[in-house]
């Protein structure tokens, strides 16, 4: 009578996992950069914005620093 139940769990994105440098964006950066993208991109969610931000993250080998927001705004509009 053994059974595997499903579990199921939310991922919740923080922005301090993202920004957690002290060269990178910071919180004010951060609001501004996610108010940008969603007047360019409407149809996206908060959460896929900020899903995009990390790939723009992981594509940069793991940071943000040494980009300017407008690159960063850029590459994620690329992705979205």
């Amino acid at each position: 009578e053994n059974s595997l139940q499903k579990t199921s769990y939310s991922y919740t994105i923080d922005p301090g996992d993202i920004f957690n440098s002290p060269y990178a964006l910071n919180l004010s950066s951060f609001t501004k950069l996610i108010k940008r993208l969603q007047a360019t991109h409407p149809d996206a969610s908060r959460d896929q914005i900020v899903e995009a931000i990390q790939q723009v993250r992981k594509n940069n080998k793991g940071m943000l620093c040494g980009l300017a927001i407008s690159t960063i705004e850029e590459r994620t509009s690329a992705i979205l």
